[in-house]
């Protein structure tokens, strides 16, 4: 993204969803994220996954899907460096090629420019802001929230994984990100009560409240 106005269109919707100064374990959504899913971080960045963005957009009616870089910030590197800023504004009838096209691109064909090699830290969600998906490399994972209820999510998961829950998570993806490839006990404590199971998975307003599904 080359305009400024845009970018900071984008980080203001984002922000209604996300807590930027958190990070894992801590709680980066809003609102409630009991019962998230995780994958593993590279592959949100992969061109296929866009289909599993734009399903997620699709549930709530988002006509467009929002990614936000973090990390590395965007004063301090992307544009300094590049010229440019580190976000994406896409048409949820946008194609895999298209998603590609975004994330895959390198400024000046500078490879580390390019969102899908040097992002750190990642937010993506859509206008609704009832739906979030949260990445951070030096974890290597990503969460997901929003699902309307458990059938869709199930399918979801079904569709377009592999994906995991939090003790999932932590036995299969996030040993590799610490040394001995243990994780700490009090990571993996705050870490499931964050976005271990509820009762259902939550809704989530405009202004990223969570909503009772009973």
């Amino acid at each position: 993204m080359t305009d400024r106005k845009g970018y900071l269109d984008v980080r203001a919707h984002v922000s209604r969803v996300f807590n930027f100064d958190a990070r894992l374990p801590g709680q980066v959504f809003r609102g409630d994220a009991r019962g998230s899913l995780f994958c593993e971080f590279d592959a949100v960045l992969a061109p296929e996954f866009w289909l599993a963005l734009r399903a997620m957009a699709g549930w709530h009616g988002d006509r467009q899907v929002e990614l936000l870089v973090l990390e590395p910030d965007c004063d301090d590197f992307y544009f300094p460096e590049y010229g440019m800023y580190p976000a994406v504004s896409l048409s949820a009838e946008a194609d895999v090629d298209d998603y590609w096209a975004a994330i895959g691109y390198e400024p000046d064909d500078e490879v580390l420019g390019s969102i899908a090699i040097s992002a750190k830290v990642i937010a993506v969600t859509g206008p609704s802001g009832r739906w979030g998906c949260w990445g951070e490399r030096d974890a290597e994972i990503a969460v997901f929230q929003g699902f309307p209820n458990m059938p869709t999510r199930n399918e979801w998961r079904a569709q377009f994984g592999p994906f995991l829950e939090v003790s999932g998570a932590l036995e299969t993806y996030l040993p590799l990100a610490f040394a001995g490839r243990t994780v700490p006990g009090e990571y993996a404590a705050i870490l499931a009560t964050n976005y271990g199971p509820g009762t259902d998975p939550p809704l989530r307003n405009h202004d990223g409240r969570t909503t009772s599904l009973a």
